[in-house]
């Protein structure tokens, strides 16, 4: 096996282990045993833990933001780049799952960006312009429109979270109803949402 090769095995091995038993439970011995390699090649490869960790969290989150940002930035109006930003968070959710169940769990003690918090913050940033956009045009303040977007994609990631656990639920039903929700507020929800742009 090349070294790069033996790299891409264990960032595999090492993003199963770290979805299914999170990032504390997940030892360099287990993560070595796996690979069938000794310890000192996980360390030289990433220099420990927390680097292969790292490199896993960058390549989901770089997979997800370049997933909404694809949504964000396609042509439609306003509920249809919505429609599709969620729909995109669920495609990701589905495909990816034991990515997203990573970047759901609690990041290691003292790691200020990769975690779950900071993603949903990136993403809340494209949708802004957007919503500042829509303010405007509605006679809005668009100064309101950062603390919008943060609402607007809460909900679609604590959603996500729920339908990860949830998997019963159609997709198409919980992103459908997601778009009513936040395109309709509570008092215009509509009886039998649809996705009509995705």
């Amino acid at each position: 096996m090349t070294g790069a090769q033996r790299r891409e095995q264990l960032i595999g091995i090492g993003r199963q282990l770290f979805a299914n038993r999170g990032y504390e439970a997940t030892t360099v011995e287990e993560i070595a045993s796996v690979a069938g390699v000794s310890k000192p090649v996980v360390y030289e490869h990433f220099g420990g833990k927390e680097g292969l960790y790292a490199v896993v969290v960058d390549r989901e989150i770089q997979s997800l933001l370049g997933a909404i940002a694809g949504a964000l930035s396609s042509e439609g109006g306003s509920r249809a780049l919505l429609e599709r930003a969620a729909t995109a968070l669920l495609d990701y959710i589905e495909s990816s799952t034991d990515g997203f169940r990573i970047l759901v769990r609690d990041s290691p003690p003292g790691q200020q960006t990769g975690n779950f918090a900071s993603l949903m913050s990136d993403v809340a940033s494209q949708v802004e312009h957007l919503l500042a956009a829509q303010f405007t045009n509605r006679g809005l303040d668009p100064k309101q429109a950062p603390m919008y977007a943060q609402m607007l994609v809460g909900m679609v990631a604590l959603t996500g979270q729920w339908w990860l656990e949830n998997p019963k639920a159609k997709k198409r039903d919980v992103a459908a109803a997601l778009v009513n929700l936040a395109w309709n507020g509570l008092t215009g929800l509509e009886s039998k949402p649809t996705i009509s742009h995705a």
